[in-house]
């Protein structure tokens, strides 16, 4: 391999130097690791403390700080002693060895242990390094595309894939000899990583707002007020049945898998429906146009009619567009108003916990839940007056908006670490 090659594509001011081929096998001494159980842990007290697999795989990120992070506890003292000169410290690094994917091979580093008795659990390969580099660098490196790319043609099996140590030795890592150069990079993504966490509490936070919200903002419990109002409305909310403020209608008829994917006209995909209190127009799909379909107009509500869990049946969403030739999928029906209601108090009202819980309450069946149209007309609603509507569905829709835009900023910065991680390796 050229040197050309050992220089990454994205670098710090100041260093120029070709980064260096190390083998693996060379670069590190395996470690053991314990095959314990979840049942054989617990998350309260022991004499060390274990790192599972599945935690490497979804909890933690490229490294673990030991003195924050609460890691399960191992209580069987014999168990422990087993694996004395195995106990965990900084700059380790510990792969999960099987997954249901290719993320077999995530690796976390162990960061700030003084003082912590840390073991590798099951299905996990701990290895030490032969010679220092900077904290962290090694959790993002092996994380990175670079490497991770190495593992794919050494992993095994079909609905469970696996790696083994021995076809890790085989594998070659490319780092900057300079240990300086290695704590820019652990630094700069350890920063950037901390700013995904930010973020990502802000949009967690946000949807916890929203949730709260909505189990005050609508009456439950048979109440015919709700706990929180605007100023300026105290009267009490008019309870209706869904029969009897709008008519029902069927989704797509008489079609077989040959229709769709082609036409000038569109339909809304069950998932569109299930996702959206709103409904998303550019989430469409594409059918020939067939006027005896039932043509959906702005303001209609759609409900979907089965699910594999009684929580998620009959969710519903709103049509907010005035566009020709769009219809319904098959496995939801539509309805429509036939009085004056605000569409978008009817999105979220729809969607709040009381309502929720009235569909929870009509779905049948075991494998699969469903639920009667029928039914759903006898369905009583709470409804405001009409300016209630407005300002309950205005503040819930910018609510919404809020909540997409902070989600995008999440997005963005999770895409440019990505493309950092691919530029800033070799």
């Amino acid at each position: 391999m050229s040197n050309e090659k050992k220089v990454p594509k994205l670098r710090f001011p100041g260093f120029t130097d070709a980064w260096e081929q190390r083998e693996f096998r060379i670069s590190f001494t395996g470690l053991q690791n314990n095959t314990l159980s979840r049942a054989n842990l617990n998350d309260e007290y022991g004499v060390a403390q274990n790192i599972h697999y599945g935690d490497v795989l979804i909890k933690y990120g490229e490294y673990i700080d030991a003195s924050k992070t609460n890691l399960p506890y191992i209580t069987d003292t014999d168990v422990v002693n087993k694996f004395y000169k195995s106990f965990l410290q900084d700059g380790d690094i510990i792969f999960a060895d099987t997954a249901e994917d290719e993320t077999v091979g995530k690796c976390c580093e162990i960061v700030c242990s003084k003082g912590k008795t840390l073991i590798a659990g099951l299905h996990t390969m701990a290895f030490r390094p032969n010679e220092k580099y900077a904290s962290k660098f090694l959790g993002y490196y092996l994380n990175s595309p670079s490497y991770h790319d190495q593992l794919r043609p050494l992993m095994q099996g079909i609905k469970v894939t696996s790696l083994s140590k021995s076809a890790m030795q085989n594998t070659v890592m490319i780092v900057p000899r300079s240990i300086e150069e290695q704590e820019k990079i652990g630094e700069y993504f350890s920063n950037l990583d901390s700013i995904i966490t930010l973020q990502q509490r802000k949009c967690e936070n946000l949807k916890k707002l929203k949730k709260g919200l909505l189990q005050k903002m609508f009456p439950k419990n048979g109440s015919n007020f709700p706990e929180l109002r605007f100023p300026g409305f105290t009267d009490a909310w008019e309870q209706r049945k869904l029969g009897n403020i709008g008519s029902t209608y069927t989704g797509l008829s008489g079609k077989n898998k040959d229709d769709f994917g082609h036409g000038d006209a569109k339909f809304i995909t069950y998932l569109n429906i299930f996702n959206n209190a709103i409904a998303d127009p550019e989430q469409l799909e594409s059918i020939e146009i067939d006027p005896k379909q039932n043509e959906i107009k702005y303001g209609d509500i759609f409900f979907t009619t089965s699910s594999e869990t009684p929580e998620e049946v009959g969710m519903s969403s709103i049509w907010l567009q005035n566009q020709a030739n769009v219809y319904l999928n098959s496995f939801c029906f539509g309805y429509r108003p036939i009085i004056d209601i605000d569409p978008y108090f009817m999105a979220f009202n729809l969607r709040s916990e009381s309502i929720r819980k009235k569909f929870m309450f009509l779905a049948q069946g075991i494998s699969r839940y469903n639920i009667s149209k029928n039914k759903v007309m006898e369905m009583e609603i709470c409804l405001p007056c009409l300016a209630e509507q407005k300002k309950i569905g205005a503040f819930f829709f910018k609510l919404d908006n809020l909540i997409t835009l902070q989600q995008r900023k999440l997005e963005s910065l999770k895409q440019l670490k990505k493309g950092f991680l691919q530029q800033m390796f070799v």
